[in-house]
């Protein structure tokens, strides 16, 4: 089979490297390679920390592309941290919201450890004043950059870095005719026509930080109702701090209040970033769909595969998306939850 993918972040460079392992003819297209959403992305492989109600679908392919990883890391010769996530709660209402999470878990079956506030301190000394939590021991992360650097290795001359996604995709439609040419886009928040309307960028600010003082595993908090993360990398005293939420238009530029909210929260989780240095402030959009699943598989149109929308989760779902797209392509097999056939698109009418 010959296929073109358009879009080189970690989901099309996956699905590259997945469909080249089974012995496809594969061109990437994309004018910056690992640029958008995947240069910002913190790297948790969290499907417990990202849990949350009406989202079982979500969990379930989370937890199954969690379990993934370890084969897929080790194919790319790429580190994950797997000291585990602490679930921390600054005040007690932030405890509250800590409780809504882990009853999501128990709901799912998926195991954790609720701690007290020396527990969580002992666990991580350098932790501020905090309330409660809970150890997530299978909550693991990895750089995305270097799971990137590694795939485009993999990849090789594959990727072409000539046209832009929206030029290829009109291209790729003209090519249809040709037998056994398959096109799949993974162009992240900014789909071409006519898939643009089942992709909403959501706007994300990301601060990363060099530390003396050691954060040894993930921190996800809630910090007087502020959620925060911060996430340690390995062998390295940098550590990324992020990351806001809004859906806003406009340049790809952090802000003010959206940086200041990150940083004010991440050292009343962890004071000792009172004297962090910042070395970068990253803003991207993640690509949302309304209901939060990705689109991976077959569309309306005849040779045109999606493997979008991944959202806050296209790291952790970057190995089990490949194997989606390569089993639809070998055999027609569909994840129903994932279908983007589930949407119409404004040309479907």
């Amino acid at each position: 089979m010959r296929v073109r993918i358009l879009g080189a972040g970690i989901v099309g460079l996956s699905v590259a490297d997945e469909l080249i392992r089974r012995g496809n003819e594969v061109t990437v297209v994309d004018p910056a390679p690992g640029s958008g959403a995947s240069y910002a992305a913190a790297g948790m492989l969290s499907p417990a920390g990202e849990a949350w109600y009406g989202e079982e679908d979500l969990t379930r392919l989370c937890l199954s592309s969690l379990a993934l990883w370890p084969d897929f890391a080790a194919r790319l010769g790429v580190a994950v941290h797997t000291r585990g996530t602490l679930l921390v709660g600054v005040d007690a209402g932030d405890v509250q919201q800590v409780e809504r999470q882990l009853s999501v878990l128990d709901l799912a079956g998926v195991s954790y450890e609720r701690l007290l506030r020396r527990e969580l301190v002992a666990r991580e000394p350098g932790l501020g004043r905090v309330a409660g939590g809970a150890f997530l021991a299978e909550d693991h992360s990895v750089d995305p950059r270097a799971v990137v650097a590694s795939l485009l290795e993999r990849v090789g001359d594959r990727v072409g870095l000539d046209e832009s996604a929206g030029r290829a995709a009109g291209a790729a439609r003209r090519r249809r005719v040709e037998t056994n040419t398959l096109t799949v886009i993974a162009t992240g928040a900014q789909l071409p026509a006519p898939y643009s309307s089942l992709i909403r960028p959501v706007r994300g600010d990301v601060v990363r930080v060099r530390t003396q003082e050691r954060v040894e595993r993930t921190v996800r908090a809630w910090a007087h109702g502020e959620q925060i993360y911060v996430v340690p990398r390995i062998k390295s005293d940098e550590v990324v701090i992020g990351a806001t939420t809004e859906e806003r238009d406009g340049p790809l530029l952090p802000t003010v209040e959206g940086v200041w909210r990150l940083l004010d929260s991440a050292r009343r989780v962890v004071p000792a970033l009172d004297r962090a240095s910042v070395v970068e402030v990253t803003s991207r959009d993640r690509p949302g769909t309304a209901d939060n699943l990705p689109l991976v598989g077959p569309t309306h149109e005849p040779g045109v595969v999606l493997a979008a929308g991944a959202y806050r989760n296209g790291v952790l779902l970057a190995p089990l998306i490949a194997q989606l797209v390569a089993d639809h392509i070998e055999t027609g097999s569909v994840e129903s939850a994932v279908d983007p056939r589930r949407f119409r698109t404004k040309e479907d009418g």
